[in-house]
């Protein structure tokens, strides 16, 4: 019994490590992506310094490692590097370990997926884990978010589904729905209270989990954007009137019901019976 264990410990860890190096390494990308997205630079191209805008060495690119080797520096002017590249490289490379241990363990698949499809689950989410992960990031720095990465996470969202066969109704519902309130929100305050980004973000919400788990989603990130409010407000780094990136919660809120989205719901129903 004990060799058997080892061996299927083995036949994970292995490749749950594998696939959180191939995402520490696309969140290397995802930094590029949102950098140059912002500053309207091409995809393609050497990386260079941001400052002096010298071109960056392949040494130097290594992820996360260069940049603690370099001490959070650059090699030519020391400048310093943003803080955000080893942090999103070691959180999306967490990420994708994480979704794929899930993913071979069974643990909370959706009641449409078959143990034998576990493999294309994983590459869903590990899919929306990106796109989540620059609308988080750009969000977080720029208060926006924009379609160019909403609307192909949809569109993936809605094929990888209808191929796992994920009931239809529930998913253009939820969709449907979720985008509608962000829209009522929109028309309601002029654009005040949410933004055009939001209500995207939102059918991308419904149209991954379904009607049932993007109300959880949904739910838990006006937990998260209230409890992250108060804390800015006690410590005087908001205002009341101060402007709060929602998308970010709405990014973070997503990952956690994919992960847990069905033991959330069912500790909430098990309130009322």
């Amino acid at each position: 019994h004990l060799v058997l264990v080892s061996s299927i410990n083995m036949g994970l860890i292995f490749p749950a490590i594998v696939a959180s190096l191939v995402g520490i390494a696309v969140g290397s990308f995802i930094n590029v992506v949102v950098f140059r997205t912002q500053s309207k630079k091409v995809l393609t191209g050497r990386s260079k310094c941001m400052k002096c805008e010298e071109p960056i060495a392949a040494f130097d690119l290594i992820p996360v490692i260069s940049y603690f080797a370099l001490k959070g520096r650059c090699r030519k002017c020391s400048e310093v590097i943003e803080w955000q590249y080893p942090v999103i490289e070691l959180l999306v490379g967490v990420m994708f370990g994480v979704l794929y241990a899930r993913a071979a363990l069974g643990f909370g698949l959706p009641s449409y997926v078959d143990a034998s499809e576990w493999f294309l689950l994983f590459i869903r989410d590990a899919a929306m884990a990106v796109f989540l992960t620059i609308i988080f990031v750009y969000d977080f720095r720029y208060y926006y978010i924009l379609d160019r990465f909403t609307f192909p996470a949809m569109i993936i969202a809605l094929a990888m589904n209808l191929w796992l066969g994920a009931p239809v109704n529930s998913i253009l519902l939820g969709g449907l729905f979720i985008g509608s309130f962000f829209a009522f929100q929109f028309l309601a305050s002029k654009g005040k209270w949410v933004g055009g980004g939001d209500i995207r973000l939102g059918m991308l919400m419904g149209f991954l989990l379904g009607i049932e788990q993007g109300l959880v989603a949904l739910f838990l990130s006006y937990i998260l954007g209230a409890f992250v409010g108060i804390i800015l407000i006690l410590t005087k780094k908001r205002t009341l009137e101060g402007q709060v990136p929602f998308g970010t919660f709405m990014s973070v809120s997503i990952i956690i019901t994919l992960l847990f989205g069905q033991q959330i719901l069912a500790w909430y129903l098990g309130f009322f019976v």
